[in-house]
């Protein structure tokens, strides 16, 4: 039997970024700030607070990101977040009930109009009390036991016993450290961080077998090589090749896309495979495997990158299309 999931006392809705409901990765950079969102609520009159939870690619929790609400009663809450190496992250968002929000938003109002004094500071005693066991040992601690301490000193006044939980620095210490109650935590989200140049580049579309000489109109890589500089020096990051894979005869194109073509005309480079091999292969007038790594060498000492067109489609004379007929659709 199939369970369904449990939801807890504050419900955590609609986490974003999210990719088909999370079944594919949101996308950053390293570096890149981006925001997450939730919608957080709970039943009541009670305060609720939230957080995010980042995982590096190692699995490693990553620092306690607090979230604030995005507007007043949207019930939607958002965070900023920067992931720093590339991976497969993940993140959730914890909501919570909020103790202490609301125990401060009650002796606010009550306090003053002199209701339920006395019970409000000891409330308030034994939540700072709690609040303080969660703070790492230190000055810090110490600072949010002397508020707790305070508040239950029933020989001091009522404004010096509610001072010290009121303070900045108090304020401050809690709001790294809260008091979580009734922690409900979101699924895990997928998140792909890859580097800088996936998210922007200037691209330059470069056909090798254009970069010929007067003996030998067909480029090679060698002979590309040579263009290769003037394009770093446009400023270009990526050099973008056609498929550099052997050309079928079949039905080739010949000039200006014109359907007849001659003994020389050499074809569309997306007409990919002949005799001579398919998609793991080099077309032979552009050189060999090694003068293609030598090409990519040369471009990377010039900062440039060597990107090649994904192209899947066959030429019927490609290898694959008689070794693995099962691989293709056959027309009747």
């Amino acid at each position: 039997m199939r369970r369904t999931p449990a939801i807890g006392r504050v419900p955590v809705r609609d986490v974003r970024p999210a990719v088909e409901c999370g079944r594919r990765p949101a996308k950053a950079v390293t570096g890149e700030t981006f925001q997450v969102t939730a919608t957080v609520f709970r039943e009541g009159h009670d305060a609720v607070g939230a957080n995010v939870v980042l995982r590096d690619p190692r699995g490693r929790r990553g620092p306690w990101t607090p979230m604030r609400e995005l507007s007043p009663g949207s019930d939607v809450w958002g965070a900023e977040v920067t992931p720093d190496v590339t991976g497969r992250w993940t993140f959730r968002v914890e909501a919570w009930s909020h103790p202490l929000a609301t125990w401060r938003h009650t002796a606010s109002v009550k306090v003053p109009a002199g209701i339920d004094t006395g019970l409000v500071l000891e409330e308030g005693a034994e939540l700072y009390e709690r609040a303080a066991a969660g703070v790492p040992k230190g000055p810090e601690r110490d600072l949010v036991a002397a508020a707790a301490r305070a508040l239950g000193d029933d020989s001091r006044s009522v404004h010096d016993r509610l001072r010290p939980a009121l303070c900045a620095q108090v304020q401050e210490v809690l709001a790294r450290y809260p008091l979580r109650e009734l922690v409900t935590a979101s699924d895990a989200m997928p998140l792909l961080v890859e580097r800088e140049r996936a998210l922007y580049g200037s691209w330059y579309e470069f056909f090798p077998r254009s970069e010929g000489t007067a003996e030998q109109p067909h480029g090679t890589f060698r002979t590309a090589e040579r263009r290769l500089k003037p394009i770093a020096d446009m400023g270009f990051d990526v050099v973008y090749l056609p498929p550099i894979h052997p050309i079928g005869h079949t039905f080739r194109k010949g000039r200006n896309n014109s359907l007849t073509a001659t003994p020389d005309d050499v074809g569309v480079p997306w007409a990919i495979g002949s005799p001579e091999g398919g998609h793991d292969t080099v077309h032979p007038r552009l050189g060999t495997i090694e003068d293609f790594d030598h090409f990519v060498g040369r471009a990377r000492a010039l900062g440039l990158e060597i990107a090649l067109d994904f192209a899947l489609q066959c030429s019927p004379d490609h290898p694959w299309v008689h070794k693995h007929p099962e691989w293709f659709h056959h027309r009747p």
